[in-house]
């Protein structure tokens, strides 16, 4: 039975059986409205011709979903103690994100980011309060110093982003890079000294089951644009290809992200941030992914106002940098050899070529994914001491 109130102690990194709580479960499934919101609009504004406005919206929101989602879920990992408190906390969170999934049409059709700048508002004040009842509870000087830096931190950077609503529409890129910069210093800064309790275990299923859902999300976008492509202008012959290779892409990419234990990885600090700061690039890829799928259809039954061309790219450039940066990140360091070591970068590089094989090059991406597959498997069997 859950507890109205406990001491927000830090937990330990060697506690076993560390899992997802359904509390953490829920939380992602909400945060994945809005990146579904968020990849809609990017399509929207691709196929209406405004791709470099759309794909700088689809950068800010979706660091702002992004950004709340990773700060949760590593005190989560260091703190949770599931009682009332903390999830009704955590609940006004999973609030601020769904006032912000609200706001994203407007800061894409009309450049208004207020409702967006408020829900991320009450995602991030959300936040320093958990970070404050911590700090209360710490058990030493150096830990409550750590929980008060963030704390700090993260209201003082809220009203700094205050000024990318006030300055002018082509100030705003910089400005949005500043704030983002300061937002990435705030952890480091806080745990310079001593650092959180995160558990590395769950920390990486943490990030594996966000990932699936954003995967999740791009074969439900893609399914939706394909049947509506087959319904309104009857063009399964047009539609299949798109829709076979789309599926491929997917599946090699589930596969690829997971074949590799992650948390070997998470040994300390250092790692752990460029991991988990990486992954924005992981997720926003893997999100996009979906969403090139429909630009795609939408070109092929003739909605778009784009060229073959630009819609295969917008499929195979993020198929490509998600693969590249899972191969950053931590496929890399499980590779032995020459061979293990080129597969996922030579398999961007022809996937990148893909683009050109016209009315084919979704299909064509996704059986060069596949083969990535294959080959990773042939090569784990040749030597199955080591994981592809």
């Amino acid at each position: 039975m859950t507890q109205p109130f406990l001491p927000l102690t830090a937990r330990s990194r060697e506690e076993s059986h560390r899992a997802a709580t359904p509390l953490e479960l829920f939380f992602d499934l909400c945060f994945v409205v809005a990146v579904a919101q968020a990849g809609a609009e990017f399509v929207h504004a691709v196929a209406e011709g405004h791709a470099g406005e759309g794909l700088a919206s689809y950068a800010l929101v979706f660091f702002a979903i992004w950004w709340a989602w990773m700060n949760f879920t590593w005190f989560a990992s260091a703190y949770d103690n599931d009682d009332v408190l903390y999830r009704v906390v955590t609940l006004v969170q999973i609030a601020g994100v769904l006032i912000l999934a609200a706001g994203i049409s407007r800061a894409f059709e009309d450049h208004d980011f207020l409702v967006v700048f408020l829900g991320y508002l009450v995602m991030r004040l959300a936040m320093a309060s958990q970070w404050l009842r911590a700090a209360h509870h710490a058990g030493s000087a150096a830990e409550r110093t750590l929980c008060r830096r963030y704390a700090g931190g993260v209201i003082a950077v809220q009203i700094g982003w205050v000024s990318v609503l006030l300055v002018p529409e082509t100030a705003r890129p910089w400005v949005f890079l500043v704030m983002a910069l300061l937002e990435l210093a705030v952890p480091m800064y806080a745990e310079k000294d001593v650092t959180t309790a995160w558990h590395p275990h769950h920390i990486a299923e943490r990030y594996g089951l966000f990932t699936i859902i954003v995967l999740g999300e791009s074969v439900a976008a893609a399914t939706v644009a394909v049947k509506s492509g087959v319904r309104e202008h009857d063009a399964l012959g047009e539609l299949l290809p798109i829709a076979a290779g789309g599926l491929l892409i997917v599946f090699a990419a589930w596969w690829i992200y997971f074949v590799v234990p992650a948390h070997d990885r998470l040994t300390e600090n250092r790692q752990g941030f460029l991991w988990g700061y990486g992954h924005y690039v992981i997720f926003a890829s893997a999100a996009a992914i979906g969403a090139g799928i429909e630009i795609a259809v939408e070109q092929a039954v003739g909605k778009a106002h784009l060229s073959t061309l630009a819609a295969s790219s917008a499929v195979t450039i993020p198929t490509a940098v998600f693969l590249l940066s899972v191969w950053l990140l931590h496929a890399r360091y499980f590779k032995v050899g020459i061979a293990q070591q080129l597969v996922l970068p030579v398999s961007a590089l022809a996937i990148l070529m893909c683009t050109f094989a016209g009315h084919w090059a979704v299909l064509a991406a996704g059986l060069v994914a596949a083969a990535t597959v294959a080959v990773g498997v042939t090569l784990t069997q040749r030597n199955p001491t080591t994981r592809h």
